[in-house]
């Protein structure tokens, strides 16, 4: 991802490492009796018919409610009223509700103490009413971007099917994985894969991805970090509902009196293009001890494309939070300053680099020094 994209909306850089971990599969099968009772299943089968399902099928119409939990031993961070802050979903418990009809339907309403953020996409409408602001905003792609049939992003991921998507799109030889058939989630059976890192280096103890058993739909994604037994991550479904959502949920008609913008979402393959040529992410390493290595994110004077003034306010106050408490460091590879949390290690470079991944401070020093 460039450095342009995570500028426009403000992603926390700690999600990014988290959810972005490379992880894998093999065959261990479980043995785990218990009630629920669900037919024992291997790695490999588990995700082999979940992807079918998927493929066959697509997820199937459904609402509930989804509880976002982040405990990773962050600075407190400044205080923001806006529901649905990237920022905000750093820290403390979070909840939101969700309807999907199908990939053209779909609806994230997460409410404040005073306050609510919808995303609406119903065919080609696409918009997000923040009721604080009294704002609607139509959203639109630029010209020449790549269509997606996705929400456009707030922050970490919302809902566990956006989870899970990343963990498994990134299967591969990295992981210890296990199989347990006795879990339930949202009062419904389902199978829970854990899977946990081979590498010393990570900051990660196991990640615990739990499918229904029915649908095979994602209900809740947990990371651990090493040493914890609560998890530093959670998203999940507290209550959920296997049926079709009525038509005027998806329905949106700007208020009275709203105010109404036009934003584009994406950008186009000749600005992609120039953003890379500015200064590309690197990797270095592999698996759950990869370290991307990118130029060092600048506070920007005004709001970036995607991206609303208190956002970018938001944004600007969580960096300085962070970095003042930082701690200064140096070595062979020059010196900076390093930010530990429970999941994440982060290395500002004095020669203006960002190094950062799931991984103790030993790793990112030695990815610092890496050629």
């Amino acid at each position: 991802m460039s450095r342009g994209k995570l500028v426009r909306w403000g992603v926390p850089m700690a999600a990014v490492a988290v959810i972005g971990a490379a992880i894998g599969a093999g065959p261990v099968i479980a043995a785990v009796s218990g009630d629920p009772v669900l037919p024992e299943r291997s790695a490999q089968q588990l995700l082999a018919e979940a992807a079918a399902a998927v493929q066959k099928d697509g997820l199937p119409p459904m609402s509930g409610t989804v509880l976002e939990t982040a405990s990773l031993g962050l600075p407190a961070l400044p205080q923001t009223a806006s529901a649905g802050s990237p920022i905000a979903l750093l820290s403390g418990s979070h909840e939101a509700k969700v309807w999907y009809g199908s990939r053209d339907q779909f609806r994230l309403a997460v409410p404040g103490p005073m306050n609510e953020t919808n995303v609406i996409v119903n065919g080609d409408q696409t918009w997000v009413w923040d009721s604080q602001s009294n704002t609607a905003t139509r959203v639109k792609l630029a010209p020449g971007a790549e269509k997606t049939h996705t929400a456009p992003p707030t922050g970490p991921s919302m809902t566990p099917q956006q989870a899970a998507e990343q963990l498994l799109s990134k299967v591969g030889e990295h992981s210890v994985v296990s199989v347990t058939s006795n879990t339930q989630v949202a009062g419904r059976p389902a199978y829970e894969l854990v899977l946990a890192p081979k590498e010393a280096g990570s900051l990660v103890q196991d990640v615990r991805l739990a499918l229904d058993g029915e649908t095979y739909v994602p209900l809740r994604v947990q990371v651990y970090a090493k040493g914890s037994a609560e998890p530093a991550f959670e998203v999940g479904f507290t209550q959920v509902t296997f049926s079709a959502p009525a038509p005027e949920n998806f329905a949106f008609t700007p208020p009275a009196g709203a105010k109404v913008e036009e934003k584009t979402l994406g950008i186009s393959k000749d600005e992609e293009k120039r953003d890379f040529a500015e200064g590309e992410v690197k990797t270095v390493g592999a698996g759950w001890t990869t370290v991307a290595v990118l130029p060092t994110p600048k506070t920007p004077a005004a709001p970036t494309q995607g991206q609303s003034e208190g956002q970018g306010q938001e944004a600007a106050a969580a960096l300085d939070t962070v970095l003042r408490s930082a701690t200064p460091v140096s070595g062979a590879w020059g010196s900076g300053k390093l930010i530990k949390t429970k999941l994440v290690s982060a290395l500002f470079t004095d020669d203006g680099r960002l190094l950062v991944g799931a991984v103790t401070p030993e790793e990112l020093t030695k990815a610092a020094g890496a050629k």
